[in-house]
């Protein structure tokens, strides 16, 4: 997500760029025997308007364009916030009175499940809830939201992998020969 605000952020600096060009307009007259003039402007690219009228979607508009001499770029593009459609079919489904339903989708969310877990109230589990949902998440902790952080902070065991044997086996080796020697 970085990534994409930096995108976005080059682009609408770019934009700047070509929109302080795109408003002076450089004309170049020249007469030729008293009745020729030929006037020469130079072409801007426009970036396109994205519109999204209701309020109530959850994404956002952004477009950028950019003008060289020779030739001009422009793009749009429409950009979905993940957070909020969550947020939103969360909503939904506590109004249908699902409210196990929205706290699942919820959970969905690493902060959110982390915060349930400090909370001592545990996500739903496929339909297990409180004690029987804590058991099913610690037998199955690679279906956690935060299964790459909770990885690090918690597996402590260090299985010796065939590169580091191989390895081992390789300096005790050289070791002893140089002994010999």
């Amino acid at each position: 997500m970085t990534k994409l605000y930096c995108i976005l952020l080059t682009l609408l600096m770019l934009l700047s760029i070509s929109t302080f060009a795109a408003d002076t307009v450089t004309s170049t007259s020249s007469t030729v025997s008293g009745t020729t003039t030929v006037d020469r402007t130079p072409s801007t690219a426009n970036a396109p308007s994205i519109v999204i009228n209701n309020q109530d979607v959850c994404s956002f508009a952004a477009s950028a364009a950019i003008q060289t001499q020779v030739l001009g770029i422009a793009g749009g593009t429409a950009i979905r916030d993940l957070n909020c459609e969550r947020l939103k079919l969360s909503r939904a489904l506590y109004r249908m009175g699902m409210k196990v339903g929205a706290i699942a989708m919820l959970c969905q969310d690493a902060r959110i499940f982390n915060a349930m877990e400090m909370a001592g109230t545990p996500c739903p589990f496929k339909g297990k809830i409180g004690l029987e949902a804590a058991k099913a998440w610690t037998e199955n902790p690679e279906m956690r939201p935060d299964y790459d952080k909770w990885v690090k902070e918690n597996v402590t065991d260090k299985e010796i992998t065939k590169e580091e044997a191989t390895g081992l086996g390789i300096g005790i080796g050289s070791l002893l020969l140089m002994l010999l020697l």
